[in-house]
């Protein structure tokens, strides 16, 4: 949880700084394909991190973990040429108290939430798809569908997450607990910002 906080704040940081500059607004308009680019090195970073686990050492494991925090400060950046700050800043409380509940859920409850992992992935894979799909049909309907979903998704995700590695925890040796927390981290920050962007679809006030 300490190293999940650490990298929102760095995520924050990040996408307070380059939003509040010119320069980096021109940029973006301009290079188009900088977006693109960090999802790629986003992908690369969170498959690299899981793959490797276990041959990546405990310093290194966090030092992606912390760049993959920027490189997703970056992308966040322009929320805010999109939404105002005190709707960003509602979302967020939102969003945290969400996940805090559920978290706390998944560590306490006696229920075996297995059965969610599957239905959860599965469900995810198909938000994936038909949001892909609308980035063609460019369908209202449809988006507000994807956001209700995936905040329905991400909420479940958070409880499951949280019991997956509580489990590894209690399995896991002394020597491996330092990357054991970092994935950990990594998992439930994915939930928490996944949550927290389809979150703002609904709380978000545009500045327009």
């Amino acid at each position: 949880y300490v190293k999940m906080t650490i990298a929102l704040v760095v995520t924050a940081l990040v996408s307070l700084f380059c939003a509040s500059s010119p320069a980096f607004q021109q940029f973006m308009f301009a290079n188009r394909w900088f977006m693109w680019a960090m999802v790629i090195v986003e992908l690369g970073i969170v498959f690299g991190v899981s793959a490797g686990i276990q041959k990546l050492s405990s310093p290194t494991a966090a030092g992606l973990f912390y760049l993959f925090a920027v490189v997703n400060g970056l992308m966040l950046a322009p929320i805010f040429w999109v939404y105002t700050g005190a709707s960003i800043a509602n979302t967020f409380f939102i969003t945290a108290g969400t996940i805090g509940a559920m978290s706390i859920f998944g560590y306490t409850t006696s229920q075996d939430l297995t059965k969610w992992g599957s239905f959860l992935i599965m469900a995810l894979i198909g938000l994936i798809v038909v949001s892909v799909v609308n980035i063609f049909a460019h369908s209202t309907t449809l988006e507000w569908i994807i956001s209700g979903a995936g905040v329905l998704i991400f909420i479940g995700l958070t409880a499951w997450d949280t019991q997956q590695v509580k489990r590894m925890a209690a399995m896991a040796p002394a020597e491996s607990t330092g990357r054991l927390a970092t994935i950990g981290a990594l998992s439930l920050y994915l939930d928490f910002i996944n949550l927290f962007l389809y979150l703002l679809r609904f709380f978000g006030s545009s500045r327009d």
